[in-house]
């Protein structure tokens, strides 16, 4: 699609395509979403060559945009990562199907008997950059809630993401569900995404899946409801009851096992108390891992500055800052926070339980790497982002949050008085 003046009767035509879709997935049974996501990982595994060659392409691509090694990270697909995306579908297909299920049921004195029930929300967008397994995981995942998907990628995952849809398209023929139900753009031109942004009559939801500059976008312009969040400036602090060797391998792999994801550590906060023996080591250990640590209070590889704080590296880069005990580590986080997820590091049961009454994040955790921010980690099989805001969806969101609910109310003849 090259003329930018086509665009927006293609997008509608998506639209219009994934409601009608939409509207027949909405009693689509169990048994045949099951077997259209588990055909999907079967297309998956049937053409790693072609997704591979693919995936190729657009490192290529990658390579001369001058992307960083962390946004190439994100962009890989090696044989290990196509596997998981293969495994990722077996785990979304094995899930119980949330539509029609009973959240909660009761009697009125007036005869009534009334239901509420799990329903899809319809259509979703979904916009996201490098990582082309979220082809696989927000398709899977929407339409196991029933829902029509229109997907937009990144410029950079552009064939990747084509390759993986073509498998669940295939997954979709071979249960006899309308292909329509997962649509991808087939364009890198950007005004396909502000055309997305504003489709009310055909999108029920959107949901950005990227860095800050791409989710700021679509919460600034975005006509139609989002689920999202701005950035993933993870936390995690150092109590002076932490266990030192919990605490080295909980920062390092927070750190250090794949910089580029949002649930990825960006500054290290230590109770001034251990601030020369334990948070030395652990300042020392992820400084031998190969991180630029940026820290106040403590020998790093550089002074911090006050940018550093409340900033998303996605890189080997952490700032580090001495605190004064759980109260300080909790006023940082909410100076410079993005509810996404914090971790306190602590033995003393009643700092943990300070620590989780006193913040608001989405997800915290306790003497756990932040890594585990991730919602097939949740046992919710995948994840189609994490959503910071407190409508509706808040945390991983997983089929459960791609519906919403109706009432289902019966009576006798039941009249009211």
């Amino acid at each position: 699609m090259k003329d930018p003046d086509e665009i927006p009767a293609l997008m509608d035509a998506m639209g219009r395509n994934a409601r009608a879709a939409a509207a027949e997935l909405a009693f689509a049974s169990a048994k045949d979403k099951r077997r259209a996501i588990e055909s999907a990982a079967d297309a998956i595994e049937a053409r790693r060559t072609e997704i591979a060659e693919a995936n190729e392409r657009d490192l290529e691509f990658g390579r001369g945009k001058g992307l960083s090694a962390a946004m190439m990270d994100r962009l890989s697909l090696d044989g290990a990562r196509i596997t998981e995306i293969r495994d990722g579908l077996r785990e979304v297909a094995a899930l119980d199907d949330p539509v029609g299920a009973v959240i909660g049921e009761w009697d009125r004195p007036t005869g009534l008997r009334i239901r509420r029930v799990r329903t899809p929300l319809g259509v979703i967008g979904v916009i996201y950059e490098s990582r082309p397994n979220v082809t696989a995981d927000a398709g899977a995942l929407c339409l196991k809630a029933g829902n029509a998907v229109i997907l937009r990628g990144g410029s950079e995952s552009f064939n990747s993401s084509a390759a993986i849809h073509d498998c669940l398209r295939d997954g979709l023929r071979a249960a006899g569900l309308p292909v329509d139900a997962i649509q991808r753009v087939p364009t890198r031109d950007r005004t396909a995404v502000g055309e997305l942004l504003k489709m009310t009559e055909h999108v029920d939801v959107i949901v950005p899946r990227g860095g800050k500059g791409l989710v700021g976008l679509v919460q600034r312009e975005a006509r139609v409801p989002v689920f999202a969040h701005l950035e993933g400036i993870c936390h995690v602090y150092l109590d002076a009851s932490a266990d030192p060797e919990k605490a080295v391998g909980v920062v390092l792999n927070s750190k250090t096992r794949r910089t580029g994801v949002c649930g990825a550590a960006e500054c290290l906060l230590v109770d001034r108390a251990i601030a020369g023996g334990l948070g030395r080591r652990v300042v020392d250990e992820l400084m031998r891992a190969g991180v630029e640590v940026r820290a106040e209070g403590l020998t790093g590889s550089t002074p911090a500055t006050k940018d550093d704080f409340g900033r998303e590296f996605l890189d080997m880069i952490m700032a580090a800052r001495v605190v004064d005990g759980v109260d300080g580590a909790i006023a940082h986080i909410r100076e410079h926070g993005s509810n996404h997820t914090d971790c306190i590091i602590a033995e003393n049961d009643a700092a943990a339980d300070r620590f989780f009454q006193r913040l608001d994040s989405a997800i915290l955790m306790r003497n756990a790497s932040t890594q585990f921010a991730d919602g097939g980690e949740f046992g919710m099989g995948a994840e189609i982002g994490i959503a910071t805001g407190k409508m509706h969806a808040r945390g991983p969101v997983g089929v459960e949050q791609l519906t919403s609910f109706k009432y289902l109310v019966a009576g006798e003849g039941t009249i009211r008085a």
